[in-house]
Order: structure tokens, then sequence, then C-alpha cells
């Protein structure tokens, strides 16, 4: 007979032995000779605060206590309540298990009958709202001491939640291509059926070890047999990806992690194909980017939020002369930004930072032998999902060479610009006289050098046009010409304003200034009125000369220049020598090629042309044209005696033209007389004095030395005069030094 069919027959069997007696009075006989009433265990049932009840050796069950009743909503009179046995107990009570779990609930609890032995089941059972909820059941059979079998008690417990959680985890594993596993000594003791999936293979008992191993890639068998090695005999986590082969001959790659118990080993395996050859390309295709980032000619770096550094290509590294482990160690920010630039540089990334924005500077960065070169820097931000900035993209370009043609212009029109308003003195140079015509030779023959030149004469005699002359014919004429007026600078600015000055140097220097020594590099400085300049600056144009450097105020490296210098003034340095208002080796370095410019008185001549040439000048200025020169006017410019030079000439001619009325140019008479001031003749009368007792003076010493200038016993001793500038003063008084010397016998 079938499982089936003895279940069917033992639940159709009456425990009444007769028509007239009832369930109960058999009831209490069951349990009479074990001292144990029914009351005492329905009662015990009733108290379990799970889903009870208790059948006949038979199988019919009897009794459900009270929270399972609920469950099921029985009717408070229900039987089963009461423990009374009823013949369609079973029949009503399977009808409540779920269609799919009935055949299985029949075989186990056929087996409990057939070998008197417990059993255990999970199943799902409807409640009184008609749901399903799984549970967990035992059945135990009661014996009496003889071992007769009194009655089955079994409890329930409700594993609705396990279930689920079971379920949400089978449900992940699968979504996440995750199995789980258990390792201890004699191997593997557990393997999830996801985990049977990802190795191609049909669940059922693990693998061996040797046969786990064989499903293992060659590549990596000695990777993975030593980290069960370890594992199992020290106990250690671990977590490492390996490839796998299916029996399809499919290449999986499976991450491994493991947790040590004191068991053995608990861990997961993981399907990570897709994410390994994702890796695996974005891998390769970092290293292609790589190299050409490493032969791209700009200079690349990759930063992190916070600054800190993360890459930088192979011409970043030549260029700073470091290795990439070197620079990465190095400290966050950027060490070897010019420390002028670094705070505008950082200062830039901060408001970056805070708008996320693309930014572009002009940086100095510093060579491994520490040059600064100019960069032109972009820096680029890339976002998270988030929207917050994961790392900063820096890509430099060199632009030293264009930096210095900009700097050169900068050097060229700093001065033009401040100059844009003042008209030159003259367009040209006018006149064909001989004291004009020597000069003119001079110029041409001292252009085609780099020598310095000094140019002496009196104000207004055209020393600038001069000097603007040099500078045209010679081989520096495509740079620019800067002229300073010495005079009109104050003494504590002239500093400043020729060498230049670093930020911060002195109060009021907001930013660094260019000197005129920069701005003249590879042209042509005029320092006119170079008499008139303080003592501390001789001393640093002299060495400016000596050594062709500058120095900026506030900065202790010099600069290199190459400027050819053009000096003018129209006081006499000798006597300042000789007062020591000016340093005689400063005189000297100057005075390599003296241009003396003749006064107007000298080169008379040229009026008329002067005349001719103003006139046309300041007519074409105020429109007015004019068919010849007054006879009288003419012959009165000529005589006058000019003490302002050409440029007083300049000066009366424009006044005439913008006064005239006539188309016959004249020349107001009263503007040519010169009435001497009431002091001017005591004063013309006290130099002349001075100059003869002077005179006087140096033949008196000529005569004692017997003509001999320098040496021990010569003039300039008796003097105390320096023999260079007691040789200036005897030309200059025309003193005829060799008649002093005795004649031979």
């Amino acid at each position: 007979m079938s499982e089936e069919a003895e279940l069917e027959n033992d639940r159709g069997q009456s425990w009444r032995e007769g028509p007239g007696d009832t369930g109960r009075s058999h009831r209490y006989s069951i349990f009479e000779h074990e001292a144990l009433s029914f009351d005492q265990l329905q009662s015990a049932l009733d108290a379990i605060p799970a889903y009870a009840w208790y059948a006949m050796p038979s199988g019919a069950l009897t009794f459900v206590n009270r929270y399972k009743a609920d469950y099921l909503g029985l009717p408070k009179d229900h039987p089963l309540r009461r423990g009374i046995d009823t013949g369609a107990a079973w029949d009503s009570y399977i009808a409540l298990v779920h269609p799919e779990d009935h055949d299985e609930s029949r075989r186990a609890w056929a087996n409990c009958l057939r070998t008197g032995a417990a059993g255990e089941l999970t199943f799902r059972l409807r409640n009184a709202q008609g749901g399903y909820r799984w549970f967990v059941g035992r059945a135990e059979p009661l014996r009496a001491e003889d071992g007769t079998l009194l009655c089955w008690i079994g409890v329930s417990f409700d594993i609705e939640r396990r279930k689920q959680a079971e379920f949400y985890l089978l449900e992940a594993q699968r979504l996440a291509r995750t199995g789980g596993w258990a390792l201890n000594d004699a191997g593997f003791e557990y393997w999830s059926a996801q985990l049977f999936e990802i190795y191609g293979l049909k669940p059922g008992k693990p693998p061996s070890i040797p046969e786990y191993m064989e499903l293992v890639h060659p590549e990596d068998r000695g990777l993975v047999a030593e980290e069960i090695r370890m594992a199992m005999s020290e106990r250690h986590d671990f977590d490492f990806t390996k490839r796998i082969v299916r029996p399809d001959g499919d290449i999986r790659y499976v991450r491994c992690v493991g947790v040590a118990t004191c068991d053995g080993i608990l861990g997961t395996g993981i399907d990570v194909t897709e994410q390994e050859q994702s890796t695996r390309a974005l891998r390769k295709s970092q290293d292609v980017l790589r190299q050409i980032l490493d032969v791209t000619p700009q200079v690349v770096a990759v930063f992190g939020p916070a600054r800190e550094r993360f890459y930088a290509n192979q011409t970043a590294l030549d260029y700073i002369g470091l290795s990439l482990e070197e620079w990465l160690k190095g400290p966050t920010g950027h060490a070897t930004i010019h420390p002028d630039d670094f705070e505008r540089l950082q200062s830039r990334w901060d408001c970056a930072s805070l708008d996320g924005s693309a930014f572009e500077m002009e940086v100095r960065v510093r060579r491994h032998d520490g040059i600064y070169r100019w960069f032109l820097a972009r820096y680029n931000p890339v976002y998270e999902d988030e929207g917050k900035i994961l790392r900063w993209y820096s890509a430099c370009t060199d632009i030293e060479d264009r930096k210095r043609d900009e700097e050169r212009l900068q050097r060229e029109n700093i001065v033009l610009r401040e100059q844009i308003s003042q008209a030159a003195m003259f367009e040209d140079i006018v006149g064909t006289s001989a004291p004009l015509q020597k000069v003119l030779s001079q110029v041409s023959k001292v252009a085609l050098s780099d020598s310095t030149v000094l140019v002496l004469g009196e104000t207004g005699t055209g020393k600038e046009l001069i000097a603007r002359a040099i500078h045209e014919r010679s081989r520096r004429a495509a740079r620019a010409f800067i002229g300073v007026n010495c005079a009109a600078i104050p003494a504590s600015l002239i500093a400043s304003e020729l060498f230049g000055h670093e930020k911060g140097a002195f109060t009021g220097a907001a930013q660094r200034r260019l000197g005129r020594f920069e701005a003249a590099h590879g042209g042509t400085i005029f320092l006119d009125e170079v008499g008139d300049l303080p003592m501390d600056t001789q001393i640093t144009l002299l060495r400016v000369l000596q050594e062709r450097e500058i120095e900026r105020i506030g900065r202790d490296k010099p600069i290199p220049v190459d400027v050819r210098v053009i000096a003018a003034t129209h006081r006499d340095l000798n006597r300042l020598v000789s007062e020591g208002k000016f340093r005689q080796d400063l005189f000297y370095r100057l005075n390599v090629v003296p241009i003396t410019m003749p006064t107007l008185r000298e080169r008379r001549a040229d009026i008329p042309l002067l005349v001719e040439y103003f006139i046309a000048r300041f007519g074409r200025k105020v429109g007015k044209k004019f068919r010849n020169v007054d006879k009288s006017t003419l012959e009165a410019l000529k005589a006058y005696e000019w003490p302002g030079n050409v440029r007083e000439l300049q000066n009366v001619i424009e006044r005439a033209v913008t006064l005239s009325d006539s188309d016959i140019f004249i020349v107001d008479d009263a503007w040519l007389k010169r009435e001497p001031s009431e002091t001017s003749q005591p004063s013309t009368a006290l130099a002349d004095e001075i100059l003869a007792h002077e005179k006087e003076a140096i033949e008196a010493a000529l005569a004692q030395s017997q003509g001999r200038v320098g040496g021990p016993t010569g003039a300039a001793a008796t003097l105390c005069l320096p023999t260079s500038t007691l040789d200036s003063k005897i030309k200059r008084l025309g003193i005829d030094k060799y008649r002093f010397r005795s004649k031979p016998g």
C-alpha cells in the first residue's frame, strides 16, 4: 500500500469504540495511565506563543491551540478548539495548505506516521483573510514509558519575513550575479544556486577542491591555490579577482571575497566580467591617452579638488626635472610657480572653485635649472554626477618667446605713451653752417658704433635732436629711443624711474614697474641734464655702464640690459667734478665721445633757414601762409644774441605766426630787446674776477713746477686737484703750460 493510501486509511479510522461512546471519554482514556489530563495538555499548548496542535496516533487532527485557531479563523465553538476528534479535521486542515505544498505535506506526514519519528516541513498556510504565510512546522511523537505512542504534538512558527528576506537575497544575488559559498578544511561545504550558475554548472553538490581548481584559468591557479592555503592556515580575509573557464569554454572574471570564521571561510563569488572588461578597456585607453599626452609639447597636469597632485605628463616632468613619483610626493599646490605669480594664481583658482568655471592666465614656471619661463596656463574642471568638482586639468603652453616680444614692445612704448602729448623740438636738423656740419660729421661717425656719447652745449641748442640723429643712424634704429630729463624728476624718484621697482619695494609701489633702462633694452637711452643726477644715483648709473646690468628697487638679482647711453648737459661737468658734485669716474664713462653743440650765435648763417622752416611749420598748424619775411625783421633776428638759442628762436616765431594779421612775416622789435637786470652786471664782474684769480693761481703753480702738471712735484699736487681736473681748467682758461718749462742751456 502506498504512503498516501495508508494516510487516508489511518485518517478515516475512528477512535470511538462504539456508537454509544463519546469522543471525550475515549480522549481521557489515553492519558489516564500517564497521570496527565487532556485539560492540562490543552492548557499547556494554549500557553505556547506559537501555532501548536496535537493529533491521535493515527494522525487524526484533534486539537489546535488558540493562536493557530485564531490564525485559521475557526469559530469559538469549533471542535478543534475543544479537542474533539472529527473525521473531517484533517481534510479541512489540508485544504488550508497552499496547493503547491499539498503533495510535500502529505508525504512528510505519511513518513512520520509510518516511522513514528519526528518530522519537519516548510509550507504555506492560508489565514482567515485568505492570504498565505510561510511556516516551518515540526511534529514530535509523545510516547508512554513503555514506548506506546500516545499522540503527536506539533508546533509551527511563522517564517514569512525570513522567506521574504531569502527571496530578496536570492533575487539580489541573481541581479548582482553574486553567489555564496562556505569553505572548511574538508573542502566546500556549501554553494548557492547563483554560484553554480556563475560557473556554468547545474545545482547540486559543491565541487571538491580539485574539481574547483579545474574550473580556474590555468594562469590564475597559482594565485588561487596560494590564497586558499593562506586563508585556511592563517584564517585571514581575502579579496581578489580570478578568471574561470566554464564548461562551454567561456572565460569569466570572478571576484572572490572571503571572511574568516572559527570553522572556515565564508564568502561570495561575484561575476565581474563586464566590469573587468570595461576596466581593462579603460586602462588600455588611458595608457594610450597617457602616451599621447607624454609626447604632447604642452605641460599637462591633473589636480584634485583640493589641488592635490594626481598626474603630470612626461613633458612636464622633463621640464621640472622630477620623476612622477617625486612630483606626486611633493607639496600640494604649485611649488614651481614664480612667487610673484603664485598669489595671483591662487586667488583666481579660489574664485573658479566657487563658481566651477574654467580659466586661463599667464604664469612663470620654474625649470629644473632654476630658470623661469612664461606659460599660458588653462585650467578646466571635471565634475562628478552630483555636480562637485572631481578633477582640475591643467594644460600650459610655453609663451616665453611671445612674452619677450611683448615685454620688448612694452619697454619700447612705455615712455612713448608718456611723451605722446609732447611735440618734438625739431622734425629734422636744419642748417648748413660749418659748426653744424662739423657736428653732423661726428654724428655720422659715432652712430655706427655703440660708444657712449656725451652731448654738451647751452640750453636750447638741440642736444636731444642730435641724440635722436645718432640713434636713427645706428644699428639700434629699429628699437626704442627713450629720453629721460634727469632734472625734471624728483631726486627720491629718479632711481625708480631709471631702474624700475618691484611690487611693495616702498610705500606706494602697488605693482611692479619697468624702469627706463629696461624699456630701452636693445635700443638707446638719452639722459638729458645728466649733471643734475643725485650722487647715489650716479653710483648706480656707473655700475650700469660698467656691468651692463641693473637691479630694480626691491629685487636682489641683477637684470642684464643691452642699452646704448647718450648723455647731455648744459652744465660744466669739469667744474662739478672739482666741486665734488659729480663723480669723476662717471664723467670718464660718459665722456667717451664728446660732441659740443654750437650756439645759435655761432651759426648765425643758419638763422634764415630756421626762420623759413619754423614759419612753414607753425603756419600749417594755424592755417596761415606768408609771402615773405620782412627784411628788417630778418636782420634783427640775425643780430640778436639768442641766449635761449634755437628754442628761443622757435618760440619767437611761433608767437609771431600766431599773432600776425598780415601775409608778411614781421617780428615785434620789443621781443628781441633784452634789458640786463640790476644784479647781472655785478654778477658778471664777480665771475670774471674769480676766473682771473683762478688763472693766476694755476699759472703760479705751473711756474713753480716748470710746466709739469702731474707727479709729486706737479702743479696738480700743489693745488690739491686731480691731474685731469687741472688739465681741463688749463684748457678752459686758455693757459699755455709749455711756456713755463725751462729751456735747455
